[in-house]
């Protein structure tokens, strides 16, 4: 089966084109600049076929028959008609405590997905656009919702209540929801088949670390605790969000800086974490390159940023009693060796024992601890997409 995989941002698009078959990818792309001018990235077996082309894209339904026009291209297309699309899969940000698992999407599902809108503002209308725009393309294709807060939906509710008067909850709902959850999911699968451990007989903690990030404690293939909350703002050190924070400091900024919670909040959103503590920017690579160059402000966010990490590893290994392996994934997870490494030299109270040669692969899946260690460490890179298409498959064949 050919399942199209989306998932639609403010002004952006990203889309696969999985053969579940093999589960191969045979295109893949990323529409920008949505309501703007627009540009089309599209590869075919991973080999860029248009880059960066200017495409005039006033709206997501514009942008979504770009894309189909291009998978059907006579030059470049991989499928010579749309029919042989059979599925598609949407990533959906938040499903609130409406939704522990994926599912199909009918106008009873795009009204629960709209009163989640609270919980992300900034994702969530932007989901919701781009369903409709395929619905509109599509019209007779089965779609699937997947959602990046159910895997979390498994949290006790000692993992998931905050202090908080009891009403707030009862009201609106305020909770940790946790998100990453298509990857943690994904990575801690992959990590029990590893590690040749029984999923529902395991202790994994998967760290999600990219430009956003999180820590995620999967006990028996279930989420039991993890660092985001009732938005991706809480948690570790990200690149451009502050990460757990004493919530005090919203009002001492804003009455410093005379600034509104909606300032103050962009702040923390936008212009804090790496980027706001090194003065740089929130690519790690400039991280790196400041701190190489003897940049103070830059050596500290990197210093600080391991530690946040390693701090929830510890936390969680403490939450299940123990802990059988552990996973780095995403883009900085996969590929910064000084984060890895950094992490794991806080471990050594878990047994973890470093393997100095193996540490040095980055992007691959590979073990990075000794055959003596105690607890395993592998890097795992995570696939979103093909989890989206997995669960989409499973759905639309019953």
């Amino acid at each position: 089966m050919k399942i199209l995989v989306m998932n639609c941002g403010s002004s952006s698009l990203k889309y696969q084109l999985i053969d579940t078959d093999t589960e191969a990818v045979l295109a893949s792309g990323l529409c920008e600049r949505i309501g703007i001018d627009g540009q089309l990235t599209h590869k075919v077996n991973g080999n860029k076929i248009k880059d960066e082309e200017k495409n005039a894209m006033p709206n997501h339904e514009v942008a979504v028959q770009i894309v189909l026009d291009a998978l059907v291209d006579k030059d470049f297309g991989v499928i010579t008609d749309l029919k042989e699309i059979q599925a598609v899969g949407h990533r959906v940000v938040h499903g609130g405590e409406k939704f522990a698992s994926s599912v199909v999407i009918t106008d009873e599902v795009m009204q629960a997905i709209a009163e989640c809108n609270d919980l992300a503002p900034l994702h969530n209308p932007a989901n919701l656009v781009g369903i409709q725009s395929c619905q509109k393309v599509l019209p007779n294709v089965p779609m699937v919702a997947v959602f990046d807060t159910a895997f979390h939906q498994t949290m006790p509710e000692k993992a998931y209540m905050y202090g908080l008067p009891h009403e707030y909850y009862e009201k609106y709902k305020v909770r940790r929801y946790g998100f990453h959850g298509t990857s943690h999911s994904f990575v801690s699968k992959r990590l029990a088949e590893l590690t040749g451990l029984a999923l529902d007989q395991s202790k994994l903690i998967v760290c999600h670390i990219g430009n956003g990030g999180s820590v995620t404690a999967v006990q028996n293939g279930k989420s039991v605790d993890t660092s985001m909350g009732l938005t991706p703002l809480e948690g570790i050190i990200m690149g451009t969000r502050s990460g757990s924070i004493d919530p005090a400091i919203v009002e001492f900024i804003a009455h410093k800086e005379n600034k509104t919670i909606d300032e103050v909040m962009q702040v923390l959103n936008k212009e804090s974490g790496l980027a706001g503590m090194s003065g740089l920017t929130s690519d790690f690579r400039d991280i790196r390159a400041g701190k190489a160059a003897g940049n103070p402000l830059a050596a500290v966010a990197m210093e600080a940023y391991i530690y946040c990490i390693a701090k929830y590893v510890g936390a969680y290994a403490a939450a299940m009693n123990g802990v059988d392996a552990i996973a780095f994934t995403a883009g900085i997870g996969e590929n910064a060796i000084e984060v890895r490494k950094g992490v794991m030299s806080y471990l050594g109270f878990l047994g973890v024992e470093i393997d100095e040669a193996q540490c040095q692969i980055t992007g691959e899946e590979v073990c990075v601890t000794t055959p003596a260690s105690k607890v395993k460490v592998y890097i795992i890179p995570t696939n979103e997409e093909l989890a989206i298409a997995r669960e989409t498959l499973a759905l639309v064949k019953k």
